[in-house]
């Protein structure tokens, strides 16, 4: 088990595929893009493969979510989702994209083995769109959900970072919309995140802006403690249901004493948290010829270093300085 100090069991890892990304948002990353990682760095699907099942096998992981930057861009992923869906015990599988590739791809992942997926999507408006992801592809989007949704994909969560002068004022137009189609609309708190290093506490829409915003237009009742368990995302029925939103407010409503996620990133490297400072190497240990149960101790090991609060925001929190694209989010 991947148990830390403090007595939480990661029981979910998320797998970073690649640092690249196909959209160039504005909270994530500037116009230019990155620097990239190098091809020798990443972990091919050999090692991505074998640290996911050391991971299932030996460590008591029973969901694996695929991440990036945007994972849809890197070659071979339904390979990837096939063999990981072979394993024994299966885990659950899932994904987070921007879905600019989802319509082509999205019978062939859940073919392979796929359970859902969580696409981004900030606003409803193409412009603002093509302003905040610096790149003219909103219809894209709506039809990879529609394929993902179509592709039986679900329950497709649509996940909204609602950013102050921008598409602040979107809030019950995108709950309306997800509803209408059948999605389940997470808003998630910005978070410091961006390569930039600009972001600004006092410029974020907060959850309780957020659930205003909702609650002039719709009834709003809180499924509780029970049904959250530890997702990161307090959730409430929308007019009496089965329609339900959630906010992730990571900053202002920290979750981190239910957290049960793991991080793996692109480069082979365990993060026990988005915010951490410090990584653990797998990967050169696995290229050093370290067998699976060298690399599950390792693991555990890093586990053990997990603090008990990220602090987003508070005195003395310090941003982590890879950005969100090489890390996984």
């Amino acid at each position: 088990m991947l148990v830390d100090t403090f007595g939480r069991t990661a029981t979910d890892l998320r797998v970073s595929l690649t640092d690249r990304c196909n959209l160039r948002c504005t909270y994530c990353m500037p116009a230019e893009g990155l620097p990239w990682l190098p091809k020798a760095e990443l972990l091919t699907d050999e090692e991505i493969l074998r640290l996911i099942r050391i991971a299932v096998r030996l460590l008591g992981v029973d969901e694996v979510r695929f991440t990036g930057g945007e994972p849809l861009v890197r070659p071979g992923i339904a390979g990837l989702v096939r063999q990981v869906a072979e394993l024994e015990p299966r885990p659950r599988i899932s994904l987070t994209t921007n879905a600019l590739a989802l319509a082509r791809l999205a019978p062939t992942l859940k073919d392979a083995g796929l359970d859902r997926v969580n696409v981004s999507l900030d606003t409803l408006d193409p412009e603002v769109f093509r302003e905040l992801t610096r790149r003219d592809r909103f219809a894209d989007v709506v039809a990879g959900l529609a394929a993902a949704a179509q592709a039986g994909l679900t329950p497709v969560k649509v996940n909204s970072v609602l950013m102050r002068g921008v598409n602040d004022a979107e809030a019950p137009a995108l709950l309306r919309w997800c509803l209408e189609r059948g999605y389940e609309l997470r808003f998630i708190e910005q978070m410091p995140l961006d390569a930039q290093h600009g972001w600004d506490r006092a410029e974020m829409v907060t959850a309780e802006e957020i659930l205003a915003a909702l609650e002039r237009e719709f009834t709003l009742t809180p499924e509780g403690k029970a049904v959250r368990g530890a997702a990161p995302a307090e959730t409430w029925l929308v007019d009496g249901g089965p329609g339900r939103v959630g906010v992730i407010a990571s900053v202002t409503r920290p979750f981190c004493g239910d957290c049960d996620r793991v991080r793996l990133t692109a480069d082979g490297q365990v993060r026990t948290c988005l915010f951490a400072r410090e990584e653990s190497d797998l990967r050169g240990a696995m290229r050093d010829g370290a067998s699976d149960e060298e690399l599950a101790e390792r693991w555990r090991v890093a586990m053990l270093g997990k603090k008990r609060a990220a602090g987003i925001g508070e005195p003395g929190f310090v941003q982590p300085e890879r950005p969100m694209s090489a890390i996984g989010g």
